[in-house]
């Protein structure tokens, strides 16, 4: 994919861009962005990693927005948080894609 081309209203330079930011966060551990369907776009996990992950949180995140939508016809998923002792998950659906963030919440900020 050359940088002209888009994904979702966001071109591949911007992509990166993010990637790049949200990485340098402490305790970040990856960084993965996927379309809706659960196919890689831009991934800082090993291709395993990446797969499993994509594979798993796509279908969480189609099952979690179907069931916001029962609960409230007028209401959509924007955010998904998975916390557990070594790792939490974030996961921030859009329209034509999925940010998928990894990091370790027991990294203290200094």
């Amino acid at each position: 994919m050359s940088n002209q081309e888009t994904t979702a209203n966001f071109t591949t330079a911007e992509m990166e861009e993010t990637i790049t930011r949200i990485s340098s966060h402490k305790g970040v551990e990856g960084v993965m962005i996927m379309n809706r369907e659960g196919a890689i776009i831009q991934s800082t996990l090993d291709e395993d990693k990446a797969k499993t992950h994509s594979a798993a949180l796509s279908e969480l995140t189609a099952k979690a927005s179907h069931i916001v939508g029962l609960l409230n016809r007028d209401d959509e998923l924007t955010f998904l948080r998975i916390r557990s002792k070594q790792r939490e998950i974030m996961v921030s659906p859009d329209k034509g894609f999925i940010l998928v963030v990894l990091q370790n919440p027991n990294i203290s900020e200094e």
